[in-house]
């Protein structure tokens, strides 16, 4: 263990035996502490959207399949130029140093080692420059919390661009912070340092709140952001946080080359529709004209095939992600992926789909 602060961080670096991904949580709980758990975990208000993110893929079911001839399904796909092992990436996720001491060093060296596509954040307990270093070459991309401050904005870009990000993702659902009442019971401030913060002066985040953070963030994001960003970094830039059609339809014209649909996985408003729910809807509106990302309670490979199957191209997961970073490091990471990989896998063959062109066009079952 490093303790850093005061807070003990994990060294772990192990592969994980994982039975399912649900049950990585309590595992994790036993090694996290008290409050970066709870920041880790939780999601708003009462969490009725995050729990409803779970419960939604179950409005749809996968029609099986027989006698389609084939075997050893492959889950290779190639999304905004991108060959990749596997349509499962990371979702971005903030201050991931609360589950272990190299942090999203390691998260990238275990999506890289899956053949999996890394998202790092703007809030990150690692520079941007260390954690595309940490990937050796493998893709990432970077996902920008718009400061109030546009020269903060740009040094973020700058090293985005110079550390060889191959997309940036910009966040719209988290112009405030949603009220997540786990933070407040622990009176959980942030121990350890984020480390772009500090480099680029606005502060290193340490002893900070979740909502004095996001007081410096951009509240009033538009259209025209998303065409200066693209503009500014000459690289595809997918909206997140998209969840009806009109939105989607707002950002592509503005020049969104990339559309994620996510409700940041049940931490900003409590009372809306679970992501799944509205993933199909908004891939129709968008009708192939640009990639689709989704993510939002995604747990298992049946998951991840209705995604696919509901017009997403890339499906992205944080939580189960960073309890095997917590629980076995790099290699815990890697386990996470190969696991879910590994139940997509029994999903597209016993659903007659040999590749994930295929599962795209599956038959779901509307419940």
């Amino acid at each position: 263990m490093t303790t850093v602060n005061g807070y003990v961080q994990s060294d772990n670096e192990k592969k994980l035996d994982i039975l399912n991904l649900p049950s990585l949580e309590d595992e994790a709980k036993k090694i996290i502490p008290t409050g970066g758990f709870g920041y880790i975990s939780g999601g708003s208000e009462d969490e009725w959207t995050m729990r409803e993110n779970i419960k939604a893929f179950n409005h749809v079911q996968i029609v099986p399949r027989s006698l389609t001839n084939i075997e050893k399904p492959s889950t290779a796909t190639s999304v905004f130029g991108i060959d990749l092992k596997t349509p499962i990436m990371m979702a971005p996720a903030a201050a991931q140093g609360l589950a272990h001491s190299q942090g999203e060093k390691d998260t990238a060296k275990g999506m890289a080692e899956a053949g999996a596509l890394m998202s790092q954040s703007t809030y990150s307990s690692t520079t941007i420059a260390d954690t595309a270093a940490a990937g050796n070459g493998a893709p990432q991309f970077f996902q920008l919390y718009m400061s109030k401050d546009w020269d903060f904005n740009e040094s973020m870009l700058d090293e985005a661009v110079k550390s060889g990000a191959k997309g940036i993702i910009l966040t719209t659902d988290a112009t405030v912070d949603g009220y997540r009442e786990a933070d407040l019971i622990n009176h959980f401030q942030f121990p350890i340092p984020m480390a772009n913060l500090a480099k680029f002066s606005e502060g290193d985040g340490q002893g900070k709140g979740i909502m004095e953070i996001y007081a410096a963030a951009a509240q009033k994001i538009s259209p025209d952001d998303v065409a200066r960003i693209a503009d500014y970094t000459k690289l595809p830039v997918i909206v997140k946080g998209i969840q009806s059609p009109e939105d989607a339809l707002l950002a592509i014209g503005a020049g969104a080359q990339g559309i994620y649909v996510s409700n940041h996985g049940g931490r900003q408003l409590n009372g809306g529709p679970a992501a799944f729910d509205v993933l199909h809807d908004i891939a129709k509106a968008v009708n192939h004209k640009v990639p689709v990302i989704f993510d939002s309670g995604v747990r298992r490979g049946s998951h991840v095939f209705k995604a696919l199957a509901s017009g997403a191209d890339l499906v992205a997961l944080a939580r189960p992600v960073i309890y095997g970073l917590a629980l076995g490091g790099a290699q815990g990471v890697t386990s996470v992926i190969n696991h879910l990989n590994h139940e997509l896998e029994i999903d597209m063959q016993l659903a007659g789909t040999p590749t994930i062109e295929a599962v795209k066009k599956a038959k779901l079952i509307q419940k």
